[in-house]
Formats: C-alpha cells, structure tokens, sequence
C-alpha cells in the first residue's frame, strides 16, 4: 500500500494597503475587502498546504510610493524570523507602486526564501513568467503614480494663481476655515501681527524686536488638526520672526516659486508697511551692521517714502575728486526705471534742510502747530486701539488656560485622571497664565503712561520752539537720534513738489524734556 504524500504547508501573509484614511472607520472597509479576497485565494490552494495567517498587516493612510509603513515593518519583522513562506496582496500596488522600492522587498523575499502572489492578477514570483508580469506591471503602476504626482502638482500651481491657499500650516493671524481650502482671519491674532510688522518698522533688528516678543509672551500659531491633534506654538526666534515677516500672506497674497498672486483671503497688514518691511529686511541681509548701512551719515535714513510710488527713498552717494555727493534715491525707480517716478532722486542734503526748516517752521506758527498737535493724537489713538485689542485678545486667552486649569483639577480631585497624566500640562498652563498677566499689566501700564503723557499744546510748543537753539551744536549722530526720536515719516510727493512730516506720538513730549534740560541752566 502505497503512503500519501504529505504535503508542505505554506503559511502565507495577506498584506493590504490604502493611501488614504477616508472610510476606514466604516465597518467594512476596502482593507477588509481586500483581505477577504486574499483569504479566498489562500482557501482555494488549500490543497497546495496553504493556510492564511490569522495575524493582519494592514496599512491605512500610507502612500505605496514609500516603505515606512507600520505594518510593512511586522511583516518584514515576521519574514526575517522565518515565519511567512507567502505574502499575497489584492493588486501589486498595494505592496508598492515604486518599481525600486519592489526590487527592494523581492530581495527581501528570495533572500528567506518567501514567494509574492497576487490575488487579481497572474503573478507568482516562484516561476520566471511570473516575474516577468511583475516587473511589467509594476512599471505601469510607478507610471500612473508619476503621472498622479504630476496632475497633483499642475492643479496646486493652477490654484496658487487663482489666489488659493493650496494648504500647509496655518500662521499666526490666520485659521483655516471649517469647510478648509481657505484661510479667514483671526482677529484676536490680527493685531498682534500688525504690531511686529510697526516693531520691526521702528527697531530694525530681528533681534531686539524678538526679544521683545518673548518678553510679551508672545509665541508662533497654535492649532489643532481635523484629527484633534494639538500642535502649541513656540517662542519667536530671530529666523522664526525672519519667515513671519517675509510672509506674504499677510500682504494678501499666494506665492509661487517667487511670484505673488493676489489671494482670496485679505490681508491683515498694510502695504505700505509691508513693503516697507520688505525693503528694511532686504538691507539688513545686504549691508550687515548698521554702521555700514549709514556710513554717509544720512540725517532721514529709513524715514522718507516716495507718495507716488509707495515706495521707501534708500540712500546712495557719489564721488567727484575728494567731494561726496549724497542723494535719497527712489527704490521703485532704482528696479523699475527712472522715467516711473517723478522725482527718483533727491540731493540728502538739500532733502535734510528742507525737513529740519519744517520742524523749525512749526515751532514758530501756532496754526502749524494745532495741525501737528491733530495728527500725533491721531497716531496715538491708533497705537492705543491696536494696545486694547491685544489686551482683548490676551484675556481670552488667559481665561480660557484658567478654565482648562480648572477642569483638570476638578478631573484630579474626582479621580478621574491620574497626577502624572495631567502634571506637565497644569505646569504648562501655570507658566502661560503667568505670562498672561505679565503683559495684560505691561499694556495696563503702556496704555496708562500713554495717557499721562498725552502730548498738549504746551509741549509741541517747548520741543519745537526750542528746536533751533539746541539743533546747530549737536553732532551729526546725535542730530540723527534727534530725528529718528521726533519723526516718524517724511513723505514726498513728486508730482506736487511737496513733502509731509509725521511725528511720533510720544516723541515730541520726550524731546520737549531733553531741549528743556539742554538750555535750562
């Protein structure tokens, strides 16, 4: 009597794959089906010994174009410890769509002696013909992976044009709206942006303006992900201030390899401001120290702006024999051409006695002066509106890591969460609550000394009035810390031949001091 041959059993593995996480909570999913496909295709071999192991390696939400995925990683795992003799997919490209990233794991296979079969089609790498459809098909799928990453790309480009916010992270000032593909504006976040764009307008420096941010408190975006997932945002550095600044969503616009499109979201900062911030950040990164970027002593440096152009005036000279011949040259003239600009160019010192006669001239007319006295209360005026709204948008805050703060110890005292799964958190909302009200009394104080030194008719008067007998034996270092002190803006209008000065809120009442205390004996 002849024995049966006993036949070899084939434990195989049955992998499945999708590249994204829609409809997997369903209670059939795609991963069950391709699973359940497999198992069918396993059953039929049963006479060939095959038996499907119960363990599942199923990767949902990873691309078939990389192979970190969680249980591509077990599998490989199980295989290298000798126990899988067969992985069987639905279709090939739920193993990979990169045809190197194949040859990888067919490397991997022969090397313990493991065959591939897929389910839909005729593909078994135990014979060459086999192999051959493996290595035909998986060309295909690298293909049309390509050609998706291609179309993919074509549609963000077209988008980007358009105006649309194509996705990312969200910066601080903006949210993405409820239904996405767009940002909105947070206004709670809105001001506090404005007012690093006015510090770095007025410091000039990365540095001083982010040690101040962090002195406020102030830090990156917080957000949370559709997943829930909370991402808390950090201190600003001088780089993180850098991108932040250079950022043109805040100007309103998308940008493209360079190019800017007007976007569908608004913008949350001016364009003056904007542009004016471009063009100092622009001469920080080309000059250096700041010796150098006013080496020819320019009296008006980084104050005048070109009305028609909307444009910052940079200071340049020239050299004829041993005279130097200094000039404020328009910077939209200087990249767009002479002929857009009607007056591209002023002579600085012409320009600077024109400035420092206005000054004199307001000192001594009082109609002048009530004008002067109306714009400064405007300006300070706005500066406090932009103080209350941080205030507003910091008290929310605070409040809402006091609420946070109360429902963990009310959670703690019920013995609902342990001590060590919320000790790092109360700890963190302490120090964010501490810095809360570190600067909610900061602005208190700003917006309370603000008022106590509202400037007065007396004041414009005393500062000006005592201009001219203090202004001709100063240095010229000191004569620039004078103006940068008392002016906030020289505005030149080409077209009219005029030229506007705009005074810091608080500066002439600081310089109504030091003028008393230079000819108070």
């Amino acid at each position: 009597m002849i024995a049966p041959v006993k036949t070899k059993t084939v434990r195989c593995a049955a992998y499945t794959r999708k590249s994204t996480e829609e409809g997997l909570q369903q209670a059939f999913n795609t991963l069950d089906a391709q699973r359940e496909s497999c198992e069918a295709y396993v059953t039929s071999q049963k006479a060939m010994g095959w038996v499907c192991l119960p363990d599942r390696y199923d990767d949902g939400g990873f691309s078939g174009g990389t192979l970190e995925r969680p249980a591509l990683d077990r599998l490989l795992s199980d295989i290298a410890a000798g126990q899988v003799d067969c992985v069987v997919v639905y279709k090939v490209d739920r193993l990979s769509r990169s045809l190197l990233d194949f040859s990888r794991l067919v490397e991997v296979f022969d090397a313990h002696g493991v065959s591939f079969v897929s389910v839909t089609q005729p593909i078994n790498t135990a014979d060459s013909t086999g192999r051959l459809m493996l290595n035909i098909l998986l060309s295909f799928a690298q293909y049309e992976r390509e050609l998706i990453r291609d179309r993919t790309r074509d549609k963000a480009i077209a988008a980007r044009k358009r105006g649309k916010w194509t996705g990312g992270i969200p910066v601080l000032g903006y949210d993405i709206a409820p239904e996405g593909c767009r940002l909105v504006v947070n206004e709670d976040e809105a001001p506090m942006v404005r007012e690093m764009f006015s510090l770095y307008q007025t410091h000039r420096s990365l540095s001083k303006v982010a040690a101040e941010l962090q002195r406020r408190g102030w830090t990156t975006k917080s957000w949370v992900t559709r997943k829930g997932k909370v991402h808390t945002g950090g201190p600003f550095s001088k780089s993180t201030l850098a991108r932040h600044l250079a950022n043109v969503t805040y100007a309103g616009m998308v940008n493209h390899k360079g190019h800017h499109f007007p976007a569908e979201h608004p913008g949350i900062v001016p364009k003056r401001l904007f542009d004016e911030v471009q063009e100092i950040l622009a001469g920080n990164l080309t000059t250096g120290r700041h010796k150098a970027r006013n080496k020819y002593g320019a009296l008006l440096r980084g104050l005048v702006r070109c009305k028609a152009c909307d444009a910052a005036y940079v200071t340049t000279a020239t050299r004829k024999g041993a005279i130097t011949y200094r000039y404020y040259v328009c910077g939209s003239a200087q990249k767009r051409g002479w002929h857009t600009c009607p007056r591209p160019s002023l002579p600085a010192q012409k320009l600077e006695q024109l400035v420092v006669d206005q000054i004199r001239g307001i000192g001594q007319d009082p109609k002048l002066q009530a004008e002067t006295l109306r714009q400064v209360r405007r300006t300070a005026k706005e500066q406090d509106t932009a103080l209350a709204a941080e205030e507003k948008s910091l008290r929310k805050k605070l409040d809402a890591a006091k609420a946070e703060e109360a429902g963990l110890v009310k959670a703690l005292a019920g013995g609902d969460v342990a001590p060590a799964a919320v000790s790092l958190r109360l700890a963190q909302l302490e120090d964010e609550g501490s810095r809360l009200a570190t600067r909610l009394a900061e602005i208190a104080q700003e917006r309370a000394a603000a008022a106590d030194a509202a400037l007065c008719q007396d004041d414009l008067t005393a500062a000006l009035g005592l201009f001219t007998p203090v202004w001709d034996p100063l240095y010229p270092a000191e004569r620039a810390r004078i103006i940068e002190l008392l002016v906030e803006r020289v505005e030149v209008d080409g077209a009219a031949g005029t030229l506007a000065v705009t005074f810091h809120p608080t500066g002439i009442k600081d310089l109504a001091a030091e003028v008393a205390q230079e000819v108070v004996p």
